[in-house]
């Protein structure tokens, strides 16, 4: 059973993804990921993108903990039912919209957003049989829509190689969890001037 750790809608459980398919971040490893969020200061007000959703958990504990608005996109019709639900009742603890649910390929809502919409914390768990080309192409996508300073947290086996970083993005940090790793990146001179 997974939960909201932190922020206004804390303590909160959260549906699942029924039977197989998805792999839901550990509470262990949410938990982690957080703290470490938390110290870089970017979830209060952040633009939060969450792509291949599956119930939600990253992108809703960010509404709980802050972010302004936060774009769950999932393609599979039951992991985007269980966004719904989870996005719904975040909302209402909230009192706000803040969460929207985008039933639809990464890259097919990567193509449609928006000019000028740019996510200040973007979150990436794609299925393990996305191939390393895959997540590339949605990588290259993405580039082009991160904020100044903004932070990409791609969630993969420890098993599979570093994401290949398109230009205008790079790699700051990484960190394993058991048989999760989590790959941080900025955009690319984030750290110059």
């Amino acid at each position: 059973m997974s939960r909201i750790i932190a922020g206004v809608a804390g303590g909160s459980t959260l549906s699942s993804v029924p039977g197989s398919g998805t792999r839901p971040t550990t509470d262990r490893v949410k938990e982690a990921l957080f703290s470490r969020l938390e110290s870089y200061g970017i979830l209060d007000g952040a633009y939060v993108l969450d792509l291949f959703a599956g119930s939600g958990s990253l992108g809703v504990e960010s509404a709980s903990r802050g972010a302004a608005r936060v774009d769950l996109v999932e393609l599979a019709e039951k992991p985007a039912g269980v966004c719904r639900a989870n996005a719904a009742m975040v909302n209402r603890i909230l009192g706000s919209e803040r969460l929207r649910v985008h039933r639809t390929k990464a890259e097919s809502y990567l193509q449609r957003v928006p000019p000028g919409l740019v996510w200040d914390l973007v979150f990436l768990d794609p299925p393990y049989p996305l191939d390393e080309d895959g997540l590339a192409a949605v990588l290259q996508s993405l580039s082009p829509r991160l904020a100044p300073g903004a932070v990409v947290v791609v969630e993969r086996s420890t098993r599979s190689p570093e994401p290949v970083w398109p230009a205008g993005m790079e790699r700051f940090s990484e960190k394993a969890y058991g048989e999760t790793t989590l790959w941080f990146a900025e955009p690319a001179g984030a750290k110059e001037g």
